[in-house]
């Protein structure tokens, strides 16, 4: 029998955990922005080989904050460790510890029988990987050195030691999901993360945090002037507050149109059809208080 283990990503935000998740999977599973707190669902990314299956669960970047939006990003975090085989902890070695890195430790030492860490941005100018070494050695003392490897994502450095090192501590097991799979999500929520990708690329960092998308039509249909089918989407971008709209859509519509650009050109690498879109935007006052809101969002 071959080896399968459900691997929880954990890390304060901006550590590189969805670029990390992707070069793993070597497929774009998950949304990668400069800007902290991109990751707002459970992603799972799906790694198959001889040894066995790998299943990723990327998780939103733990921080210390009491906005009940930003509470709701850390019980799903918290959910993601308790029903995982093993934990995956992404540091930055080109950022010193501090009290996020601190409440990372806090949370995941009574996990560090089944962790394995990883320092990443090795090759980042100023990076000191010893510091987050020392640092690992005081805060999770039960954690070998062994099992704590440096990475560079940028320059794919350091990936198959961290990956013979999970696939050794993956029990037995049958795996879960087909071989040929490399995620689980949905059509609709692969769409919206991808369009709030773009939009994300395209605001100022105040705005990002204010928006999500909605995936309202999703169809395929047959183009009449090829005889193959297409992928018709119909999406908004929404924001909470009336004023914020014309800084999505731009002068002239300028930054929505770019925004669809960039998002069509990257889901038709994604998907095997043809995507045509239509995206818009409207107002969700205060969506981030909306408890009905929010779990929807972050069970997709």
């Amino acid at each position: 029998m071959s080896k399968a283990a459900f691997v929880a990503l954990v890390g304060r935000p901006s550590v590189g955990k969805s670029t990390l998740i992707n070069l793993l999977c070597g497929a774009k599973v998950a949304i990668v922005s400069t800007i902290p707190q991109t990751t707002r669902n459970i992603i799972r990314g799906i790694l198959t080989r001889e040894e066995g299956q790998l299943v990723f669960v990327d998780t939103p970047g733990r921080h210390v904050s009491e906005k009940k939006y930003n509470k709701k990003l850390m019980e799903m975090a918290d959910r993601a460790l308790n029903e995982s085989e093993l934990v995956l902890y992404v540091l930055d070695a080109s950022r010193p510890p501090g009290l996020e890195e601190i409440a990372v430790t806090e949370r995941i030492k009574w996990y560090q029988e089944r962790t394995v860490a990883a320092i990443n941005k090795c090759d980042a100018p100023g990076a000191d990987p010893a510091q987050l070494r020392a640092f690992l050695q005081e805060q999770l003392p039960d954690l070998p050195a062994s099992r704590c490897f440096e990475i560079s994502c940028h320059q794919k450095e350091g990936i198959e030691p961290l990956l013979a090192c999970l696939y050794e501590m993956s029990p037995e097991s049958e795996a879960p999901y087909p071989a040929e799979y490399y995620t689980d999500q949905d059509m609709n929520f692969r769409v919206s993360e991808i369009i709030r990708e773009k939009a994300m690329e395209r605001l100022k960092q105040e705005l990002p945090h204010s928006i999500y998308v909605e995936t309202a039509d999703l169809e395929l249909k047959n183009d009449p002037a090829t005889g193959n089918q297409r992928l018709w989407v119909r999406a908004f971008i929404i924001t909470e507050r009336e004023s914020q709209k014309g800084m999505i859509v731009g002068k002239g519509g300028e930054k929505i149109k770019a925004i669809g650009q960039a998002a069509r050109k990257e889901l038709n690498r994604i998907f095997e059809w043809k995507v045509d879109l239509d995206l818009r935007v409207k107002t969700g006052k205060d969506w981030r208080q909306n408890d009905h809101l929010l779990r929807k969002i972050t069970s997709q």
